[in-house]
């Protein structure tokens, strides 16, 4: 397996965050949402993904 080190450096990261808030997934994910509101960046909301129907044939 190659070691990437940016895909190294992002998952030290995630591991120190998480170690922050206990490994509690919920404390977590409101960290992120408080970050994401509090950033000026556009945020992206691409909506509900299409669904295909059956044609039948």
């Amino acid at each position: 397996m190659i070691n990437d080190p940016i895909v190294e450096e992002v998952r030290r990261f995630r591991k120190e965050h998480a170690k922050q808030y206990g490994n509690d997934l919920r404390s977590i994910v409101n960290d992120l949402r408080e970050k994401e509101n509090s950033s000026k960046r556009t945020i992206l909301c691409p909506g509900p993904k299409m669904i295909l129907r059956k044609t039948g044939s």
